[in-house]
Formats: C-alpha cells, sequence, structure tokens
C-alpha cells in the first residue's frame, strides 16, 4: 500500500443476475458479478450496481454456490480500466477487485462461509494464489479485558500532574 493512500470497498448485496464465470489461457477462474446495493430510505430508495472481479477458487465457490439474487458482503479494490469500444471510441470500468468476500443468508449459500484471497491482483498475469484461506477457521483474536479485570495496584504512581 502506499504512504498516505487507502483503496478498500466494502458492500453488502444482492447478485442482479447468476455470475459471469470463465477460465483464462493460464487455467485461473474469473468470475464477474453485479451486485445491487441501495441507498437511501422509504420512497427515496435508489440502487447502485457495482461490477465485482474474483479470481482463482473464489471465482469457483461463487460459481457453485451463488445465483442471481444471492447475498454477499464482498471487500476488496477498486480499479479502473480503460478500453476502446466497437466504435473506436475509449471507454472506461471502474470495478471491485474483490479480497475476500462471505455468502450472506440461508438456503445452499449458508451463512458462515467465507473467502479471504491475500494475494489477487487484476493486473496480474498469475492469478491464482497459494494464499488464500478459503474455508479456513478465523484464527481466535486474544480478548481485551474487561474494565473489572485490570488490577489497579499495576499503576506507575509516577503521574507527571
Amino acid at each position: 500500500m502506499a504512504k498516505g493512500t487507502v483503496n478498500k470497498v466494502t458492500i453488502l448485496g444482492r447478485l442482479g443476475n447468476d455470475p459471469e464465470v470463465r477460465t483464462t489461457q493460464n487455467g485461473t477462474t474469473v468470475a464477474t458479478l453485479s451486485i445491487a446495493t441501495n441507498d437511501g430510505y422509504g420512497d427515496n430508495l435508489t440502487t447502485e450496481w457495482h461490477r465485482v472481479v474474483v479470481f482463482g477458487k473464489g471465482a469457483e465457490a461463487i460459481q457453485k454456490y451463488t445465483r442471481k439474487g444471492s447475498q454477499l458482503f464482498i471487500e476488496g479494490r477498486l480499479r479502473t480500466s480503460k478500453y476502446q469500444d466497437k466504435n473506436g471510441n475509449t471507454q472506461y470500468s471502474t470495478d471491485i477487485i474483490a479480497s475476500s468476500f462471505e455468502f450472506i443468508g440461508g438456503g445452499s449459500q449458508g451463512g458462515d462461509s467465507n473467502y479471504q484471497n491475500n494475494n489477487s491482483n487484476y493486473s496480474n498475469n498469475n492469478q491464482q494464489s497459494n494464499n488464500n484461506n478459503f474455508n479456513k477457521q478465523p484464527q481466535q483474536q486474544n480478548k481485551m479485558p474487561d474494565f473489572a479485570e485490570i488490577n489497579s495496584n499495576n499503576f506507575d504512581d509516577d503521574i507527571p500532574f
């Protein structure tokens, strides 16, 4: 990560259609998703559509366990690509490159499956990674002690005021 910058996206939404899954020439599975999120409330509710790209084993899981209407929690980064359309005009596409996701809700996708890929990189030709944690149980985190558990006798008496 470059100093002083952050490129992180977090969305929770539903698939607008079945995932588009393909395999690259080097054998990497790529899933392209159209995710809808809502903004506002009441009569002022609007829908925003997000294009999400998932690589490798994550794309395989997306293909196997999701369909139109499935709810996903996705974390990733934004990536803008430039291309020429059929008429030779320059077009831009901003995608979310997924680094992790969770299947939300019941049904065939389950509620506690998650995927995390620490090495996803849209422009890298070798997208497959051995550093992903698909279906890996989260590591146990150390619990902060409750306020009552802190021993007040451990504080230093040399307070400067």
